[in-house]
């Protein structure tokens, strides 16, 4: 028998079964709740944001008590209870790793197999009289309803996509209506996820930033720390514009900029971003270094953009694994392409006259 421990923050009792006692949890978040979400949402320490797996009590289930199951990502099993605020339920957390259920379905944590497993190991079948699951849709793609029947004795019902949707569904006789299948990706869907993208590429800005910025001082008519303080400075400008452009306005105006591919959407914006800060500096064309400077920052703003804006369809509700596997075939090749010339020629203006 495996129990989650009832020494975890959001642990506020517990309950005594058949299958021995259980955490008891409430539907209400607490400020240390939400500050965990918020850390979370800026990458901090995302990996590490789980609870244990196994069986939790929320409020006062009885043996007829509906059973839910989610991922032990902590931000998942949040949204879960918070949305059965006022029922009472059993919540089954499978060992995904700390991953959400879209994404752990998609790797197989969120699978047949964990949750048979985890079905034995918390003794549900001691806790509850009926023999009914009911799992997110998200788990759909890892979880093969027939298999956990005949291995488990448990049938598989899919709620809706949102976990929101939870009480309307309950209340329906847990039937789904259409609005409660579809998959939607609104501006505040994705205004979420910018920050930890942000963040991420922060990191190795932080980096190239100083790198940038000293090699901007070699070469050129003036000395070392002038000439880092014009064109090293420029240089840090452009990479942090590029990242605006692939990490912001990329998922802010994704439904309006041309194009499927989302790194063609970033390259968009990219070139219009690099547009705007080349002519917002007003680099002297009239000699062959800002020519080329220019060159360079043309080249490296949309592949930085590019790259960035690519990212984000791993978290997009309508792209499919094949179709970004399609897309990195052909986008990432040209992205390294125009990154190494648009260096390379950088490189170069430092020192032609």
């Amino acid at each position: 028998m495996s129990l989650p421990r009832q020494q975890q923050p959001f642990v506020a009792g517990s309950v005594t079964t058949g299958s021995g006692t259980i955490p008891r949890i409430s539907a209400t978040l607490t400020s240390r709740d939400h500050w965990g979400a918020f850390k979370v949402r800026w990458g901090i320490k995302r990996m590490d944001y789980r609870v244990d797996p196994g069986l939790y009590a929320l409020g006062s289930p009885d043996r007829a008590a509906s059973v839910f199951v989610t991922a032990n990502y902590k931000l998942s099993f949040d949204c879960l209870r918070e949305s059965l605020h006022g029922r009472s339920a059993w919540i089954l957390v499978l060992d995904t790793k700390g991953i959400n259920v879209w994404c752990s379905a998609g790797k197989g944590t969120f699978g047949t197999d964990e949750l048979v497993d985890r079905i034995k190991s918390s003794g549900l079948a001691q806790v509850v009289d009926h023999r009914v699951l009911i799992l997110p849709q998200l788990a759909g793609p890892g979880v093969a309803a027939h298999a956990v029947k005949k291995l488990s004795g448990f049938e598989v019902v899919y709620g809706p996509i949102r976990a929101t949707d939870l009480p309307a569904f309950l209340d329906a006789g847990k039937k789904a209506t259409r609005a409660m299948r579809r998959g939607t990706f609104t501006t505040k869907e994705r205004i979420v996820l910018i920050p930890v993208e942000l963040v991420s590429a922060l990191k190795t800005a932080a980096i190239l930033a100083p790198v940038l910025y000293l090699l901007g001082g070699l070469g050129g008519p003036r000395g070392f720390w002038a000439n880092a303080s014009i064109h090293g400075s420029f240089a840090v400008l452009c990479l942090l514009s590029a990242i605006v452009a692939g990490c912001i306005l990329a998922p802010l105006l994704l439904p309006w900029v041309p194009g499927r591919a989302f790194s063609l959407k970033g390259l968009i914006l990219g070139m219009i971003t690099a547009l705007i800060v080349e002519t917002s500096r007003g680099l002297d064309m009239s000699h062959w270094s800002g020519s080329i400077e220019s060159a360079a920052w043309l080249l490296l703003i949309p592949a930085i953009s590019a790259y960035l804006a690519m990212n984000f369809t791993g978290a997009s509700t309508y792209t499919s694994l094949s179709g970004v596997k399609k897309e990195m075939r052909w986008a990432l090749p040209l992205e390294i392409a125009a990154g190494v010339a648009g260096l390379g020629l950088w490189l170069v203006s430092r020192f032609v006259a």
